[in-house]
């Protein structure tokens, strides 16, 4: 098996990081050869606050996924969120020389650098820089303009900044835990990699991923990302309504969120009732299905 062909994915989220070994096969598509994951202790709504315990969890997912697939995993590729994460969009601007000569990759490439010197707030660094849609000589609404012939080469640019420390300690723990990082991928940004088409791109699609401590959120149209952003509220926030709305522990809280959790309070039975045992011999506590999803809701 060729090292090549392997591609190693780590999530370091708030509740649990994960690792994903893949193998590319012969029709350019991913088959998942193992996945380990491991309690998440030492992040915050997507940011890492204790390296010592972030670097445990990633050495016993990744030892977990290396174990699956029996990869020995040294690289890999790492996704970044945290509600530090802004966006933004900006236009550039190149002349060339020679309005005769064909636009090429050198010329994209150029315009995308210029996006990358851009100032940013301090402690802000460019994490990506996506085009959009380029203009020639005034012809507006090109999206691939290689292989043209013009003067002026204009195009809007989405951006995606983040805080130099926050990806800093990411590398910091990948490295401390005997790794190395490919790349760092925003997290909205893979899993519409991952989840979404061709066609639902073009025709207009809003991605949403709800993590523990962040939702993320990716929109799409005529096959452009047109917005990103990291929402500082997820499914932790559920957990702890739960609890103090039913006075229980958050272990229980967690349980019931996921066994009988639902959003929509009116679909709930009104005479269903779960029972959470007592503690230390004490009286089962029973805890309506419809109170747990107004809850929720």
């Amino acid at each position: 098996m060729s090292s090549n062909d392997i591609v190693v994915g780590l999530d370091i989220g708030t509740t649990k990081i994960c690792a994903i070994v893949g193998r590319k096969n012969e029709y350019g598509k991913i088959d998942i050869l193992g996945m380990g994951k491991a309690e998440s202790a030492g992040v915050t709504r997507g940011v890492v606050t204790n390296i010592q315990k972030t670097v445990s969890a990633i050495q016993e997912a990744v030892k977990i996924a290396a174990e699956k697939s029996n990869v020995d995993i040294k690289v890999v590729h790492v996704g970044i969120a945290g509600q530090h994460i802004k966006s933004l969009r900006h236009r550039g601007v190149i002349v060339r020389g020679n309005g005769e000569d064909e636009i090429g990759n050198e010329d994209i490439t150029r315009l995308v650098e210029d996006m990358h010197r851009l100032v940013m707030q301090p402690g802000e660094e460019i994490i990506h820089v996506f085009p959009q849609e380029y203009t020639v000589d005034a012809e507006h609404g090109i999206k691939d303009p290689i292989g043209m012939a013009g003067v002026r080469l204009e195009g809007n640019f989405h951006i995606i900044t983040g805080q130099v420390t926050a990806a800093k300690n990411i590398y910091r723990c990948v490295t401390k835990a005997g790794l190395q990082v490919a790349d760092l991928v925003l997290e909205p940004i893979a899993s519409s990699e991952a989840v979404l088409t061709e066609e639902e791109k073009e025709h207009g699609v809003a991605l949403i991923d709800i993590g523990g401590g962040t939702t993320d959120l990716a929109i799409f149209q005529d096959g452009i990302i047109r917005h990103t952003a990291v929402v500082p509220l997820g499914g932790n926030i559920i957990t702890e309504d739960i609890k103090e709305g039913c006075s229980v522990m958050r272990k229980q809280a967690d349980a019931l969120k996921v066994r009988f959790g639902s959003a929509l309070a009116d679909e709930a039975k009104e005479n269903e009732i779960i029972s959470i045992p007592g503690l230390r011999g004490r009286e089962p506590r029973e805890i309506s299905v419809k109170n747990l999803a107004y809850i929720i809701q």
